[in-house]
């Protein structure tokens, strides 16, 4: 199986070993320490480690250099809560330092003001290149460097205490970064996370991770931004070449309802966090360029999603309706459910499904807005 965060610090040396690492052990006679450091809302090719071009995270890339580099890492869910109370099952740790970086909002214009060039952005497929969004990219930078100097400053502190080559130390996100298409959904953007794992001499130093077989992810409900607290219940199957999505009640919005008397927090598409670049799609989005992209991240899906990651790794063209790509998604569609069935997930066995009923315990602008009561 792909390697997910969880079932890495579940069991740390065992799966070291499993990819191919010599045995990893601590000191001899010393308990090691456990460093977990999340930012909050960043995408996995967002690092120097993981090759973008602006921005700078030392911190990260010096876990990676010194440790192992994770370059398929997917998080269980890619909304924040469901995402970390993951990490934290069954999960001893010493220190958790969890960031609200690179979360929105950000400083309008920071970005440029440090120094980034607009120029040198790596736009996201997703979402249209233009001078907003190559902007709003370049905020979401300073926000992820500010992340990765808290991580280096921890080590430091590490370093200083003489406890840094006997500490465990993982760097990784919740969830993918906060723009259309992203947070809140099961597209790479959303879902794959950056992770590098440092642990002194039981790990080698510029260790990359080998290729796993998939990783299973699945979204409920992010925010209350449907009708009676509705979420949009999707699962998903992750391999090295497909995509393949379940959206188990494709009548529902699934970026949240377009009418913000639908929203808790009076937002319309409120899965999606208010931000420039999804203003400029939502006011745009009957332009050239923008208007596909608009639908793709607001609009409503099919009850299949198929993507093809060698010639579209942006995950823009669904294949469910190509015949000639039916046997990869009748092959991943039952792979994807047996899988939920063995974990005995309520959506693939037909039995009442609790999360469209749990509370909303958010911000509440509508305040006649409520979650319906469970049946029964």
């Amino acid at each position: 199986m792909r390697q997910t965060r969880r079932t890495f610090l579940a069991s740390s040396a065992s799966i070291l070993s499993a990819a191919a690492l010599p045995a990893a052990r601590p000191q001899a006679g010393r308990a090691s320490n456990i460093l977990l450091c999340i930012s909050d809302d960043q995408s996995w090719l967002h690092t120097g480690a993981g090759g973008d071009p602006v921005v700078r995270t030392p911190g990260f890339d010096r876990v990676a250099s010194e440790g192992v580099l994770f370059t398929q890492a997917f998080c269980d869910e890619p909304t924040c809560g469901p995402s970390r109370s993951a990490l934290l099952t069954g999960q001893p740790f010493c220190f958790w330092l969890g960031s609200y970086d690179p979360h929105r909002p950000y400083t309008a214009g920071s970005g440029q003001e440090s120094g980034k060039d607009p120029a040198k952005v790596d736009v996201p497929p997703h979402v249209p290149d233009h001078p907003i969004v190559r902007d709003d990219i370049l905020d979401y930078y300073v926000e992820v460097e500010r992340f990765d100097g808290t991580v280096e400053a921890a080590l430091a502190l590490l370093e200083q205490a003489g406890e840094l080559e006997n500490t465990l130390v993982v760097v990784t996100s919740d969830h993918g970064m906060p723009f259309p298409r992203a947070k809140a959904s099961l597209y790479d953007y959303g879902s794959r996370v950056p992770l590098a794992v440092r642990w002194g001499d039981a790990i080698p130093g510029g260790g990359v991770e080998p290729d796993r077989d998939a990783a299973f992810i699945a979204m409920e409900r992010h925010d209350g931004c449907r009708r009676r607290g509705k979420g949009y219940p999707c699962r998903a199957i992750r391999t090295e070449s497909h995509l393949y999505i379940r959206n188990f009640e494709p009548t529902r919005w699934p970026s949240g309802s377009p009418n913000a008397k639908d929203c808790a927090r009076g937002i319309p598409y409120g899965e999606i966090d208010s931000s420039p670049t999804k203003t400029l799609m939502m006011e745009s989005r009957d332009e050239p360029g923008i208007d596909h992209l608009a639908e793709l991240s607001f609009g409503t899906r099919s009850a299949h999603e198929l993507y093809d990651l060698r010639s579209d790794p942006g995950q823009l063209n669904n294949l469910a309706s190509d015949s000639s790509a039916w046997p990869v998604l009748e092959q991943l569609r039952d792979r994807l459910m047996d899988h939920l069935a063995a974990t005995g997930d309520p959506r693939a066995l037909g039995l009442p499904a609790p999360w469209d009923y749990y509370p909303y315990y958010g911000r509440r602008v509508n305040e006649d807005w409520e979650v319906d009561a469970p049946p029964g």
